[in-house]
């Protein structure tokens, strides 16, 4: 019988109770404490499985388009186990990186504030093989019962917050057609990875950006403003 860890033994580090903000992404998520930090995702060690996941899946296709009867043979089978195998060591790979670092996170911070991703409606768009292999919704599965083994404060912050639209030194917020795309600003010509204030002229990688704005989440307006609205809706 596996045993379970009590509660009151896992503790944290009371000296590094501080506060994190972070912004995930397709290959990095970015962590702000009052310093800014990268997260590559693009592991050597997953590239190597993935080329030989990729390489595996072509042989199955060309076997099933030249002979679709065929497709329980001894070469076929055996391909597709190899490509099944892949798989689970991506996957083994994916789950001890995100055990390691979530670990990380909750015993040197006591706040950590992340996004309410709508991962579901974001599957549907033109990242969504990059947007499987970052792990959101396990992130935040490990992310959770951690901070509550922990006694760590997860906030998540409102699916409608705009992280990335807003200017996380003026809090000016753009809006229309001033706002920032996958394909950067048409408008202003500005990259997709970039933040460009129209308020005070803050330019800032825009990730980098979401990840402070997350970090001041419970200090932001519009926290106070829906927390306002909902003690006057209650």
């Amino acid at each position: 019988m596996p045993y379970l860890i009590p509660k009151e033994e896992l503790k944290s580090d009371d000296k590094l109770k501080g506060k994190a903000g972070i912004d995930l992404n397709v290959d990095h998520y970015n962590i702000y404490d009052g310093k800014h930090k990268l997260i590559d995702l693009n592991m050597r060690q997953l590239k190597f499985y993935y080329d030989w996941i990729k390489h595996y899946q072509r042989l199955l296709a060309r076997k099933r388009e030249f002979d679709k009867k065929n497709t329980g043979s001894r070469n076929y089978l055996e391909t597709r186990a190899k490509l099944q195998r892949d798989y689970r060591r991506v996957a083994d790979i994916q789950n001890d990186f995100l055990q390691k670092l979530v670990l990380g996170l909750c015993q040197k911070y006591g706040q950590i504030v992340i996004e309410d991703l709508d991962v579901k409606h974001m599957k549907m768009g033109v990242a969504s093989k990059g947007l499987h292999r970052s792990m959101f919704g396990t992130f935040r599965s490990i992310l959770t019962y951690k901070s509550e083994q922990y006694g760590n404060d997860l906030v998540v912050a409102d699916r409608l917050y705009p992280s990335t639209q807003i200017c996380s030194k003026c809090q000016y917020r753009k809006t229309g057609d001033e706002k920032i795309t996958l394909w950067g600003n048409k408008k202003h010509h500005t990259k997709h990875n970039e933040y460009v204030c129209y308020n005070c002229g803050n330019n800032i990688d825009r990730d980098e950006n979401a990840s402070i704005n997350l970090y001041q989440y419970l200090d932001s307006k519009w926290y106070k403003e829906k927390s306002r609205a909902e003690k006057q809706m209650a």
